[in-house]
């Protein structure tokens, strides 16, 4: 298991890390932002199911093998590109038939799906496992993919309380200042087209 030293050392170094603003904040600010506090939490919840799942392929190794692969990481990257751009289009053509009124709701579950997609589509994620985890996994305290998985759930819950706290506070500037849907489909299909672009020109580094 992990010694405590070491847990509490990466959970310091974790902290820092989730509590930079970062593609996942803005992507649960925008929904806190455009449809209240509600759409922000399940968008929240959304984007650290995909970590759980980021967490156990790195745990069984495919992140691993899917970092060594150029075909497979470039099918990763140029899939998370698509759909951003997707939703960046998609929110940008359909604010001139909500301009006269409020943002339409979109169900929490399909912003929770939504959520989970965009961050199993970021191939720095996979990264980001491989790069960090492993400084503070040490073979000889017994199995590694516990230890990544122990790892991997403090960086969750910390990543989680992180997004909460963006979600809540995003939702509350929404509903304070009610901005109106054409401005909000403005907004957000910029930050889905720049996300996507930021992801385009990536590279394998993290």
């Amino acid at each position: 298991m992990v010694s405590p030293s070491t847990l509490l050392i990466f959970s310091v170094a974790s902290l820092a890390l989730v509590l930079v603003p970062g593609p996942n904040h803005i992507y649960i600010i925008t929904r806190a932002v455009s449809q209240g506090r509600a759409a922000g939490v399940a968008s929240a919840f959304g984007v650290e199911v995909g970590t759980l799942v980021h967490i156990a392929a790195a745990a069984a190794g495919l992140s691993y093998v899917i970092a060594q692969s150029a075909t497979l990481f470039n099918v990763i990257k140029w899939a998370g590109v698509a759909y951003l751009v997707y939703l960046g289009v998609r929110a940008l053509t359909s604010r001139q038939e909500l301009a006269a009124g409020e943002t339409a709701p979109q169900p929490l579950r399909a912003i929770f799906l939504e959520g989970m997609v965009v961050n199993l589509l970021n191939p720095k994620v996979i990264l980001f496992f491989l790069a960090f985890l492993p400084q503070f996994v040490e073979p000889e305290a017994g199995a590694v993919p516990l230890q990544i998985a122990v790892l991997g759930t403090t960086l969750l819950v910390l990543g989680l309380l992180s997004d909460l706290i963006y979600a809540m506070a995003a939702g509350a500037l929404g509903n304070r200042l009610r901005i109106r849907s054409a401005l909000l489909g403005h907004f957000s299909g910029v930050v889905y087209l720049v996300l996507g672009v930021a992801t385009a020109l990536s590279g394998r580094s993290v």
